[in-house]
């Protein structure tokens, strides 16, 4: 089956037409041709009934049947084109092979059928033409160069128009339908990249809060254990040593006041965030929320503890009445703010770790600096029973440890947690001295 291209536009009327029709003005268009060529062939086999000498109606019945030859024009062109050159010599279907060899040409019919076709048609035309336009001439003229010139002009005026206009036709239409195939895969591939960019903000809105999560996690969890702890030791000193409850309550209080300031720095951050938003009308909504929370996280990580303040967090949890140890080896330098930060909120829930399900037990803190990473590692005993701090009754939420793991692989390091031999709790963590931020 052959098809032309007008068959496979997809603009215009959505009706599907019948038979092998996509349209139903198509399916118009082919019948009226169909029925104007089976009226030229009707009136054009009268003359043919007469010059063959066969009755009449039959010429006419003739030219009908050959005429509607014409309504297979979509379906079978060279079917068309085949009958055109076949009646050629009765001298009828003019317009059915106009109409036939536009339609051979504006189809999808190999180059080579069309030519082959095309010649059949014009040598037929040729022929026919210059014999009866030799038979119309007198008898002394005949070697004149009028009638083959006459034969030339009619045989090249009813097949190349038609021939040259349906190939033109035909490789515009091819033309339209790769543009729109272009067009569609551009849109496919646009629907494809605002999805991406879509999956990238919401990526980076849920690790926005996460790291909120983590931070209010660390700061709110530490100072709120050690408040929890040191609150225990002060309703049990507070009749017996005044003095001591009078201390543990300054501490209590500082205490608070750190939170209290490390919770306004980390909002004060993401205001900031979410104002430089609003402010920036020119920025897309999604590239906005990952400035934001590269901003915020930048920020957070400028601003936050350091190693250096390890020394004062150890000092914390010793006036909280652990017994806590501190190993240093290596050089002391400066890491990247991030790394700094993380090593330190390890370090930090380590220690709120024990001081949750290990009242009593002693630490063992120790930090390594070398070459290329920096390493820590928080160990403490088996907890004792007769801790004071036992019945303080510290909440849990089980994030602790996937906050800390979080921290360390999303600057590329190693993070490893366990029980020991000896009963107590180990948690180690190295990071690289650069930090490698993984992208999801």
């Amino acid at each position: 089956m052959t098809t032309t291209g007008a068959q496979q536009e997809a603009s215009g009327s959505t009706a599907r037409g019948p038979l092998w029709w996509r349209r139903r003005r198509s399916a118009v268009l082919d019948v009226g041709l169909a029925v104007a060529s089976a009226v030229e062939c009707a009136l054009q086999g009268v003359g043919f009934a007469d010059q063959a000498a066969l009755p009449v109606p039959l010429g006419v019945l003739f030219g009908l049947v050959v005429g509607s030859v014409l309504v297979l024009r979509r379906r079978w062109p060279i079917a068309v084109v085949l009958v055109s050159i076949a009646t050629t010599p009765a001298e009828m279907g003019f317009l059915m092979g106009l109409v036939g060899l536009y339609t051979l040409a504006a189809s999808d019919v190999p180059r080579r059928i069309t030519a082959t076709l095309a010649g059949m048609a014009l040598s037929a035309t040729f022929i026919v033409t210059f014999v009866r336009v030799r038979q119309d001439v007198e008898a002394g003229d005949y070697s004149a160069p009028y009638v083959p010139l006459m034969a030339v002009f009619m045989s090249l005026g009813l097949t190349a128009p038609p021939v040259l206009l349906g190939l033109y036709i035909g490789a515009r239409r091819r033309l339209m339908e790769s543009l729109r195939e272009r067009a569609d895969s551009l849109e496919q591939e646009l629907s494809l990249l605002a999805d991406r960019a879509e999956q990238r903000a919401q990526w980076a809105r849920q690790e926005e809060r996460t790291r909120i999560a983590r931070e209010m996690h660390d700061v709110v969890a530490h100072r709120v254990s050690l408040m929890v702890v040191h609150a225990a030791a002060l309703q049990a000193v507070a009749l017996k040593d005044p003095q001591k409850a009078v201390k543990n309550a300054a501490l209590v209080g500082d205490m608070g006041r750190q939170a209290l300031t490390e919770l306004r720095e980390m909002l004060g951050v993401l205001r900031s965030g979410e104002s430089g938003v609003r402010t920036r009308s020119d920025v897309p909504p999604l590239a906005a929320v990952g400035a934001a929370a590269a901003a915020a996280a930048a920020a957070a990580a400028e601003d936050g503890p350091c190693i250096a303040d390890i020394d004062v967090l150890v000092g914390q949890s010793r006036q909280a009445g652990m017994v806590v140890e501190l190993a240093v080896q290596g050089d002391v330098r400066v890491y990247p703010p991030e790394v700094e930060q993380t090593a330190y909120r390890v370090i930090q829930e380590a220690l709120t770790n024990v001081h949750k399900h290990a009242a009593g037990a002693k630490v063992m803190v120790r930090l390594a600096h070398r070459d290329e990473e920096v390493a820590m590692q928080v160990e403490n005993g088996a907890p004792d029973a007769a801790g004071g701090a036992a019945d303080a009754g510290l909440p849990s939420g089980g994030n602790g440890l996937v906050g800390m793991r979080e921290r360390v692989t999303a600057l590329g390091g190693v993070f490893v947690s366990g029980p020991t031999d000896a009963g107590g709790f180990r948690v180690s963590a190295v990071l690289p001295d650069r930090a490698e931020v993984s992208l999801r």
